[in-house]
């Protein structure tokens, strides 16, 4: 009797024996899928590991980039093949989104600190103050406004939505950043973008917890006191301090303990996966801001390296971690856009504040808030206009929907899954080109 239930509610197959059938995977509708289609699953799988590592190779001259490629694959499959029926929504799978999503945002970080050797002083890093302390809360004030004005969203909706859209995504922005440890160090945009999304992420989570607060109540006296001292004053000082503390002590353990035993002899790339976890795990545990530790243990452990070619392999593999984790997390939200049809409702108002995030707010905020550095206006212009949106806007606005109370989800990640779709197209089309002209106008080289 038990034999004949199973044959005729779960679909046999012929490399399953009835044990298998006790497996609670297995009893899943997805479960069932996923087994069914394994091998499929297998081909489908090792084709795009390939296309990862070859689209590089084959776009390096061309006007797009693996973004487009992968979110164009992801509408696609989410759209003419039987996974439409799994097909991912950001209001049903928020907590998956923000975990998925934070984990390629924090490799990511570790990756920038570790290909920016600039030693730290004021004429160095000057365009990058600039861009943290003037670009970006101008950039969350006229995006709020705009959620306000054109969107109709309460406060607290419209300061989430600016904090989740200022700061420059450090996954997606690869293209316009230095792209090894021992690439030169002259292309002034490309350092300006790469220490500015390092830096960027963990500065905008204290408008995301203002957001927060705002959603629970008014933002009264005592509350802005409380998130000034717990929020600003000690998170990012806690984030600096473990990043600095960590960074430091895994550069003795990898570089300077005897020859014998220092890390490095292992020539594990992977170690750099697990400096990060293990860093960004601590952070958080002291209450700090995790990215912000990341990015600076990245920092200090390039610092240590001193020409130890030991910090390149750990930077390719955290590069390469990146990108796999990429090529997932696009193919999905290619589905939500399609099967999961995220931009389903959108209308003239999500169109307009798209536009003017992407060609206004940036773009103009960028250009001004350079007024008075002296490089050329082509350069300014590169560093102000790829401000790209990404995987990070994703993060901090499925985290700040799950710890707060926020009104009109849906039109927030309308608008933020618009504005996203269209920086990945607009920077993806322009930046081959764009970069290219900047390198022989003002570097002098090829690109």
């Amino acid at each position: 009797m038990i034999s004949w239930v199973r044959q005729s509610i779960i679909p046999q197959t012929p490399d399953l024996d009835s044990t298998a059938f006790s497996d609670p995977l297995f009893l899943s509708t997805i479960g069932q899928f996923l087994v069914e289609h394994y091998k499929l699953w297998l081909l489908s799988i090792g084709l795009v590991v390939l296309l990862v590592a070859w689209l590089p190779l084959l776009l390096k001259k061309l006007p797009l980039s693996l973004p487009i490629i992968f979110v164009g694959m992801g509408m696609a499959i989410f759209a003419w093949t039987p996974l439409a029926q799994f097909s991912p929504h950001p209001v049903e799978s928020p907590v998956l989104i923000e975990k998925a999503s934070e984990f390629i945002v924090i490799v990511s970080l570790m990756g920038a600190g570790l290909k920016i050797g600039r030693p730290l002083s004021w004429a160095g890093w000057s365009i990058t103050v600039r861009l943290l302390a003037i670009v970006m809360p101008l950039t969350i004030a006229f995006i709020a406004l705009s959620g306000l004005s054109i969107l109709g969203l309460p406060l607290a909706s419209a300061l989430l939505l600016g904090a989740c859209l200022a700061p420059t995504d450090p996954v997606l922005a690869a293209d316009v950043q230095i792209e090894k440890p021992d690439s030169e160090d002259s292309d002034e945009a490309r350092f300006a973008l790469t220490s500015e999304a390092g830096l960027n992420d963990a500065l905008a989570f204290p408008f995301v917890h203002l957001a927060i607060a705002a959603s629970a109540a008014s933002l009264t006296g005592g509350v802005l006191a409380e998130w000034l001292w717990h929020d600003v004053v000690w998170r990012l000082t806690v984030g600096a301090l473990v990043g600095g503390a960590g960074g430091w002590l895994l550069g003795q353990i990898i570089y300077r303990l005897p020859q014998d035993t220092r890390l490095s002899r292992t020539g594990d790339g992977f170690i750099a996966l697990g400096a990060t976890l293990a860093i960004y795990a601590m952070a958080e545990f002291a209450h700090g801001y995790g990215f912000l530790a990341v990015f600076i243990a990245g920092l200090i452990l390039r610092r240590s390296a001193e020409g130890d070619d030991f910090n390149t392999e750990m930077h390719a593999f955290a590069d390469e971690t990146e990108r796999l984790v990429m090529m997932v997390l696009l193919v999905l939200f290619g589905g939500m856009l399609t099967g999961g049809e995220l931009l389903a409702d959108i209308g003239w108002s999500n169109i307009i504040v798209a536009a003017l995030v992407l060609l206004v707010i940036r773009p103009v905020i960028g250009y001004l808030g350079l007024v008075g550095v002296d490089r050329p206006p082509l350069e300014k212009f590169v560093i102000a206009f790829f401000g790209i949106r990404g995987l990070g806007s994703v993060y901090y606005l499925a985290f700040g929907l799950n710890h707060g109370d926020f009104a009109e989800q849906h039109s927030l990640w309308e608008t933020l899954g618009l504005i996203v779709l269209g920086s990945i197209l607009l920077h993806g089309l322009t930046v081959t080109p764009l970069m290219r002209h900047l390198s022989r106008r003002i570097y002098n080289k090829d690109e």
